[in-house]
């Protein structure tokens, strides 16, 4: 249905609409790019040209800077030889609505019409067009040329010849395509919510500050960047705004709520990057983000593990002597009578009222054999020598430790089993396959592992285990394990993750 030398047109101009047109273009097709605003258009074909000879003289791409077939569409009229037009305009309903139904009356009725919308349904935006089938949507992420994911939604009308063309085109393209059903925030923006949410909620409890939670879900749970971090790159304004949304399309479900933390830094204008403020200061000279590790401490002489525990891997890192015990199963005595246990969802004071002795709690990490830091917390009353004991062996194993505030789920354990649970309930919901869901997270958001492939690594049960701890301490609708997920513990099955 689209050929290797079809025409392209990209309507919208900023740095996404720049972006797929310069993918296209260096792909071999002749490209039209139009913008409302007078110039747009022009000045992005000027800085994809001078991108790409760039790239080429750096040896990044194999291409031609002056055969790339560029051109720019004084009206929207001048799109009628495209075969497919891929519209990158503002995310508002109405505006793309009327755009579309310009667009049938100028182009072939075997035009393929294109969505770069990132949270607005193709199927709402195909509503009231005379050939709704031919709407698809094509999800690029920033920046287009460079990331390798494309997220193909097909809307209710969508047919389904349709989504195989603009699937194989973007193939030709270079690019890993993942089928989505037209739902809130298809796969990407839907599934990573609690990668932001969940450190917000720490933040607003003062478990910790950004700094400190952003360290140690880069070095123990492996991804490339923390959130606050994250944040202030995408923007305040843009991160909070595709949460509203989220929020809004799944009826406000406690779930997708936003942080009225981080509404409180949109509101101060403190967006982060761009505005050389945000949660961490980017001004000239400003100081890096600190985060608060442990000062050393000794390790332990010995410790003594009762039963088989789920610390046995930081255990022979630490080198420590340990000594078998006849205690509570799968915890760890310290020399001065106190507990550490593996986060199972529940804060320290809860667990240390079960055992009747002070407890430490050790969040959970991606690979206990290459974890570069995790975060602990002690119950209330637990012997600062204790909280000691606890951070020396650990940083005998080689790890920076973050002493936080008691909190149910620490960092780590309760991100990810959000992150499964959101991933698990999209599998359910029939908004991609298991495979595509995985993909997706490790391609469009850089996760050193899929969700579903995390969660069958700790085990379906450990991470239900969790989800009922939280929703239990908080008594909130927020922690509901997905029904997927208690089926499949209590059918004994795996989520179906890949690696």
């Amino acid at each position: 249905m689209i050929g290797r030398d079809a025409p392209v047109a990209v309507i919208g101009a900023g740095t996404m609409g720049a972006g797929i047109a310069q993918v296209a273009a260096v792909a071999g097709h002749p490209v039209m790019v139009y913008d409302a605003v007078e110039g747009a258009a022009g000045r992005a074909v000027d800085a994809v040209r001078d991108r790409v000879t760039r790239q080429v003289a750096k040896g990044r791409l194999d291409c031609d800077p002056a055969g790339l077939r560029l051109a720019v569409a004084g009206d929207l009229g001048e799109l009628a030889p495209a075969q497919v037009v891929i519209e990158a305009v503002a995310e508002d309903l109405a505006v793309k609505q009327a755009l579309f139904a310009g667009l049938e009356k100028i182009v072939a009725p075997d035009c393929v019409l294109a969505t770069n919308t990132s949270s607005l349904s193709p199927t709402a935006l195909a509503a009231g067009l005379s050939h709704p089938g031919r709407l698809v949507g094509l999800h690029f992420f920033n920046p287009a040329p460079v990331m390798r994911l494309v997220e193909v939604v097909s809307g209710l009308a969508t047919d389904p010849a349709v989504a195989a063309a603009v699937t194989r085109l973007a193939q030709d393209w270079g690019k890993q395509v993942v089928q989505a059903s037209a739902t809130p925030g298809f796969i990407v923006n839907r599934v990573a919510r609690p990668f932001y949410a969940e450190a917000l909620r720490l933040a607003e409890e003062q478990a910790a500050g950004p700094a400190t939670i952003d360290a140690v879900l880069t070095q123990a749970g492996g991804f490339k960047m923390g959130p606050f971090a994250l944040m202030d790159l995408v923007g305040q304004d843009v991160n909070e705004a595709v949460t509203r949304s989220v929020w809004a399309a799944f009826g406000h479900d406690p779930r997708f709520a936003p942080s009225l933390l981080q509404r409180a830094m949109v509101e101060a204008g403190w967006l982060g990057r761009k505005t050389g403020r945000g949660w961490y200061d980017y001004s000239p000279g400003a100081a890096p983000p600190a985060p608060g590790a442990a000062p050393g401490r000794p390790a332990p002489p010995y410790v003594t593990e009762h039963g088989r525990s789920p610390l046995r891997v930081l255990l022979g890192r630490s080198g420590a002597e340990v000594r078998a015990g006849t205690g509570a199963g799968g915890t760890v005595e310290l020399p001065g009578g106190a507990r550490m246990v593996r986060c199972d969802g529940r804060p320290a004071a809860a667990v240390a009222a079960e055992l009747a002795a002070p407890v430490v709690v050790v969040d959970r990490a991606l690979d206990d054999a290459s974890a570069a830091g995790l975060a602990i917390a002690a119950s209330g009353g637990c012997p600062a020598a204790a909280v000691d004991e606890a951070a020396g062996m650990l940083q005998a194993a080689g790890l920076a430790v973050y002493v936080i505030d008691d909190v149910p789920g620490l960092v780590v354990t309760r991100t990810v089993a959000m992150l499964v649970n959101g991933a698990v309930d999209a599998l359910a919901k029939g908004v991609a396959s298991a495979a595509d869901i995985d993909l997706a997270m490790r391609l469009g958001t850089g996760y050193p592992l899929g969700p579903l492939a995390w969660g069958d690594r700790w085990g379906p049960g450990v991470v239900l285990g969790v989800l009922d701890a939280l929703q239990a301490w908080y008594g909130e609708d927020r922690y509901r394990p997905s029904a997927r997920l208690r089926r499949i513990v209590l059918g004994g099955g795996s989520l179906g993750g890949e690696s």
